[in-house]
């Protein structure tokens, strides 16, 4: 895989992140991999925010080819394929814990993920080491 050319050419490390995941879409999937468990493309279309089979399909395409995510033939139905973080996307856990926090902090009205939220509160570094592991947290 040949990585794109940024669109940043500051070469600043926040910039190259949101080359890969600045948009509204990318990190919800790395979300939904990483804390929920959705492996397929199904799985991932019917997450709480409702994305549109053309984004998620593009979507899909650009984490591939960015290391964050592979995508395998089902071996039960040769016609669907499963997605899994690679080593790169689990090592975003950090990232998806520290937002996680800063959003509890600041959106009182926020209650989707309260399990997660609570769950990096109370062992955020454990949240982290079980998502980099390929585990649900």
């Amino acid at each position: 895989m040949t990585e794109k050319h940024s669109k940043y050419e500051s070469g600043c490390p926040v910039a190259y992140a949101l080359d890969i995941f600045g948009d509204r879409w990318s990190l919800l999937v790395i979300r939904d991999m990483a804390v929920k468990g959705a492996r397929t493309y199904g799985e991932l279309q019917n997450g709480w925010e409702g994305i549109s089979t053309n984004i998620l399909a593009q979507r899909l395409k650009q984490l591939e080819e960015a290391g964050i995510l592979s995508k395998s033939k089902d071996p039960e139905n040769g016609r669907s394929y499963i997605y899994a973080l690679t080593q790169k996307g689990r090592d975003l856990a950090p990232v998806l814990a520290d937002i996680a926090l800063w959003s509890a902090r600041y959106n009182k009205a926020g209650h989707a993920m309260t399990g997660f939220s609570d769950k990096v509160q109370a062992d955020r570094d454990g949240v982290v080491a079980r998502i980099r592991a390929g585990e649900l947290p």
